[in-house]
């Protein structure tokens, strides 16, 4: 019998045609979400919640050899958490009523003398010590999908999506192994901002984590588990993931909506001891640079001699902007909800003021029918059917449109390239040059943890970008294939390899 050492995480069925990354990411993920947004039950039967058992203890060796034994005698997805021994009851009772979500279970045995008389406030049941039936007790179901055929799943993609999910329990699940593996890195979220749907909250917003953690297993063999926190309140958050800093190798943000994603950002990359990333931010605006970058090749422009319109200036739009500054453009516009921002406008928050202070050089005011004048470049991150095929016309010579709203970008591509677009972008897959995250957080993640490296600096950022558009061979860049096909093996390597050699001795 083997000697099991450690878990890793696997995805249910094998991501590797463009149809599956559809079903198990975007955009068939949004399905399940809007099931469970409707009714928090559903969450047990879309999400692989109902077989997934959090084992707290004050000693992570402690916690992983009690999820092994979870694993290997009852097939239960354990996931081994730690808290230091100086931790206050209340706030164990805090970080336990909020994390839960993820679980059918939890076992806090290995603390039974510390949480005793702790009457947890949660709707599944908490193992404080002994019982005759561990496996009843805790209620969990393994689905083994080995022989699922996804040609049978019926319908558009969220219908086939939503019975993928439903028949897998969820799209992640954990594997036993004998060699010690790196802490698992958290896909965090509070459910603020899930895809397109806003904040549909933290229960919700579990098949897109999920969805995360399949990718970075399959892209880069990175181990992750979903960690939704059900608090909505900024300082509560960042101090449940304080608590369980040493549970992980790394935090990947992902749906915390503006501008609560820039404190949570920012303090907890100030205080924990491991890197902290929010995908929506910063993996977005990588590949959209990259993206640019080659797009401006093929037009024959330079970044620092073009003007940028950005709609949206939340997370994506203010990281896109800031990257392409560090990496030379000049004039960048953005356009938000209250109109163009400029310096001392009466609506910005001190994130905004501070992009203000780096943008609109020329302190242009007005619509967006106004700005869009001479632009070459149009980014969107906002919302659908904003850009008319008016703008575009009056953009300059050969004008690049990243529309990348979903479901409905900023403008179509048919409507974008008869108004004269030379080069559309989009977030979907059934358009050419889709810019899609997929293609940086599973290498940069593998970077900075193969590397060690602590802090995502924008230099990081700026390899990553100019790494990713060097990977279109010269003789396959075009109009259409501006970025490399987001199932790219690859590139994760690649990027990884790129971010160890560059930056790994300045940890």
């Amino acid at each position: 019998m083997p000697q099991y050492n450690g878990f890793k995480t696997i995805p249910k069925i094998a991501i590797n045609d463009h149809d599956t990354l559809s079903l198990v990411y975007t955009p068939g993920v949004g399905a399940s979400c809007l099931q469970i947004a409707k009714n928090p039950e559903a969450a047990s039967v879309y999400t692989n919640k109902i077989n997934s058992v959090g084992v707290i203890a004050f000693d992570y060796e402690e916690a992983l050899k009690r999820a092994i034994f979870l694993k290997s005698v009852l097939l239960i997805d354990a996931y081994p958490l730690v808290v230091k021994k100086d931790i206050l009851k209340a706030d164990l009772k805090l970080a336990v009523e909020n994390i839960y979500i993820n679980f059918c279970a939890m076992d806090l045995s290995l603390m039974k003398d510390f949480v005793g008389d702790i009457d947890f406030k949660v709707n599944i049941p908490v193992l404080k010590g002994p019982v005759a039936d561990l496996k009843d007790f805790f209620g969990a179901i393994a689905r083994n999908v080995f022989m699922l055929d996804i040609s049978k799943l019926k319908g558009d993609v969220q219908e086939r999506s939503l019975q993928l999910h439903e028949l897998a329990g969820g799209v992640i699940e954990t594997e036993l192994t004998e060699e010690k593996r790196p802490k698992p890195v958290a896909v965090v979220s509070d459910g603020t901002a899930v895809l397109g749907y806003g904040n549909i909250g933290a229960l919700a917003a579990i098949p897109v984590m999920e969805g995360k953690s399949a990718l970075h297993a399959e892209m880069s063999d990175v181990d992750s588990m979903s960690f939704c926190i059900k608090t909505q309140d900024k300082q509560e958050f960042i101090k449940i993931v304080q608590i369980f800093e040493d549970s992980f190798s790394a935090i990947h943000l992902e749906d915390v909506a503006a501008p609560d994603c820039f404190d949570i950002e920012n303090t907890l990359s100030d205080t924990l001891n491991i890197p902290v990333l929010h995908d929506d931010q910063h993996c977005t605006a990588i590949i959209v640079l990259a993206g640019i970058l080659n797009a401006l090749a093929l037009a024959g422009k330079k970044l620092e001699d073009t003007k940028t319109v950005i709609t949206g200036a939340g997370a994506a739009g203010s990281a896109i902007a800031k990257l392409l500054l560090h990496a030379g453009a000049k004039n960048i516009i953005l356009y938000d909800i209250n109109g163009v921002v400029y310096k001392g406008r009466e609506a910005n928050d001190k994130y905004l003021e501070e992009l203000a202070q780096l943008t609109n050089p020329n302190g242009e005011r007005g619509t967006l029918d106004d700005i869009i004048k001479n632009a070459d470049i149009f980014i969107g991150v906002s919302k659908g059917g904003l850009l008319t095929k008016d703008m575009v016309e009056k953009m300059e010579y050969r004008p690049i449109i990243f529309a990348l709203a979903n479901p409905e970008p900023e403008i179509m591509p048919d409507d974008a390239k008869a108004a004269g677009a030379y080069i559309v972008a989009t977030g979907r897959s059934d358009y050419p040059n889709q810019i899609n995250n997929l293609l940086v957080f599973p290498g940069l993640f593998k970077g900075l943890l193969d590397g060690n490296i602590k802090k995502v600096t924008d230099d990081i950022k700026l390899e990553c970008a100019i790494m990713t558009a060097s990977l279109v061979d010269e003789e396959d860049l075009s109009v259409d294939f501006i970025v490399p096909d987001s199932l790219n093996r690859l590139l994760p390597i690649q990027m990884a390899q790129a971010i160890v050699n560059k930056f790994a001795h300045k940890s």
